[in-house]
């Protein structure tokens, strides 16, 4: 099987950075709206040392105006490689046993 897709976790903080600068928001204004006490999560966020929470990833997509698919930098596979999470390769034996 082909290399599985994974999360390139400093482009994605590298995305929250400029979305967040797009879109006029500080981090601060960010810490207010998740209500954090302190605004390390986002700037770990923002370094790629830490992925927000699927909960969190919703929320930064709104306040946004965006998807989480378009926060989220993704490697390994091509997105056309993998249909629902299965291999077209794996779907295509599938296809061809079924009509057999």
């Amino acid at each position: 099987m082909g290399t599985l897709p994974s999360i390139d976790m400093a482009a994605t903080g590298t995305n929250i950075v400029r979305m967040r600068r797009q879109t006029g928001m500080s981090v601060q204004d960010l810490q207010r709206i998740f209500g954090f006490s302190t605004p390390q999560a986002i700037y770990k966020w923002q370094r790629g040392t830490a992925m927000p929470t699927l909960d969190n990833l919703v929320v930064l997509a709104a306040v946004f105006g965006t998807t989480i698919d378009a926060i989220i930098v993704r490697t390994g596979v091509s997105k056309m490689t993998f249909f629902c999470g299965i291999p077209k390769s794996t779907l295509s034996m599938l296809g061809n046993r079924l009509q057999n």
